[in-house]
């Protein structure tokens, strides 16, 4: 089915779980793909393709290589593969989500794909891929076409990439995602990917794709909402979603499921779980327990970043327990332990429990 027409006649069409644009002149296009990437003039085509099996399985390989099975995928797909730069991903093509902006004649769109709910990362996360001389076998997670209206030269496009990618971080960091391989709040994925396609015939010429430019600015605003769009459509990633403190703690491994076992540590003749996870479940989504939770949380990024001392962080933590036990009664918990981020941790951990313990009492009176 055609899925867009873009301002120069180039077209989007999705078919064989795939997104492929078809270009209607000579197009500049720098890709980041490990298939026919880096810098080309001559491609006819790009696309991202869904490379699942099916829902829940695997993803299908056609060939022992990865680049044998993007040569056949493109053949499958009735292109050129000598012609084209392609993405492969895990993430539905029916969840693509396709934002464009204009400002006079410049008309910048972005088409993604995304979601990082198993394989989102910030950049220095601990990693352990390293084979020199080997081509990876992962497949991309947030994957980006850019189309770009107007003619650049090969640096600027490059500049472009770099906006691009600042702009997609940018989503997730406003999203307040985390890396789910370290403490930290994730920059993108581990294997995400990008083409960029620029109208060598556009009689428009820039020479600035930087963030002081109107092209950067259409860049930026246009994958922004485009990734949030695509992470909400493929894996509920919303600002509702994240309206809880289990959501914003999960970084650090504090979920319901620490809770409930040190509430069996500490308690004898326990309730029934589904009772005692349904109102942390209430709790963690209040509005002032979340409120004051989320800073206390920034507090613990702070310090970890060496903007503000351990002492610091601590006294503002004790203050903003404050504020949660004149809200929800209770005690401020001593901060006890060597470790900086267990004395926090522990602290908040300590009085919301005591707040669902006081709350399930409260039930059953």
């Amino acid at each position: 089915m055609k899925l867009y027409d873009f301002v120069n006649g180039d077209t989007a069409y999705r078919y064989e779980k795939s997104i492929v644009v078809f270009f209607n002149g000579r197009r500049k296009v720098l890709s980041t793909s490990l298939y026919n990437g880096g810098y080309r003039e001559d491609y006819t085509a790009v696309y991202n393709h869904d490379g699942k099996q099916g829902a829940g399985m695997p993803c299908e390989l056609l060939a022992p290589t990865y680049e044998e099975h993007m040569r056949l995928l493109s053949r499958r797909l009735g292109l050129d593969p000598k012609k084209v730069s392609g993405m492969v991903t895990a993430a539905d093509m029916e969840n693509a989500v396709i934002e464009s902006m204009a400002y006079e004649n410049l008309t910048v769109t972005a088409l993604v794909t995304g979601g990082i709910e198993t394989n989102g990362g910030r950049a220095g996360d601990p990693a352990d891929y390293f084979r020199p001389k080997e081509k990876p076998q992962k497949l991309g997670t947030i994957n980006i076409i850019l189309h770009l209206d107007c003619d650049l030269p090969p640096g600027i496009i490059a500049r472009a990439l770099v906006t691009c990618t600042e702009a997609k971080t940018a989503a997730i960091q406003e999203l307040l995602e985390g890396s789910k391989y370290s403490n930290g709040l994730a920059t993108g994925s581990g294997t995400d990917q990008t083409i960029i396609v620029v109208n060598g015939e556009s009689p428009l010429y820039l020479d600035s794709a930087g963030k002081h430019s109107k092209l950067g600015e259409l860049i930026g605003k246009t994958v922004t909402k485009a990734v949030k769009g695509a992470l909400a459509k493929q894996s509920g990633l919303t600002p509702k979603r994240q309206h809880d403190v289990f959501r914003r703690w999960r970084r650090f491994g504090l979920t319901a499921e620490t809770l409930w076992q040190q509430y069996l540590s500490s308690c004898e003749g326990p309730c029934l779980k589904p009772c005692f996870l349904k109102e942390a479940e209430l709790l963690a989504q209040d509005g002032p327990m979340l409120t004051c939770t989320s800073l206390y949380i920034h507090l613990i990024d702070q310090c970890l970043w060496h903007l503000v001392s351990e002492a610091e962080a601590e006294t503002a933590g004790r203050q903003l327990l404050g504020l949660l036990r004149a809200e929800y009664g209770g005690e401020v918990p001593a901060f006890e332990g060597a470790d900086f981020l267990q004395r926090m941790q522990q602290a908040w951990q300590d009085f919301f429990l005591a707040a669902v313990l006081k709350n399930l009492q409260a039930g059953e009176k």
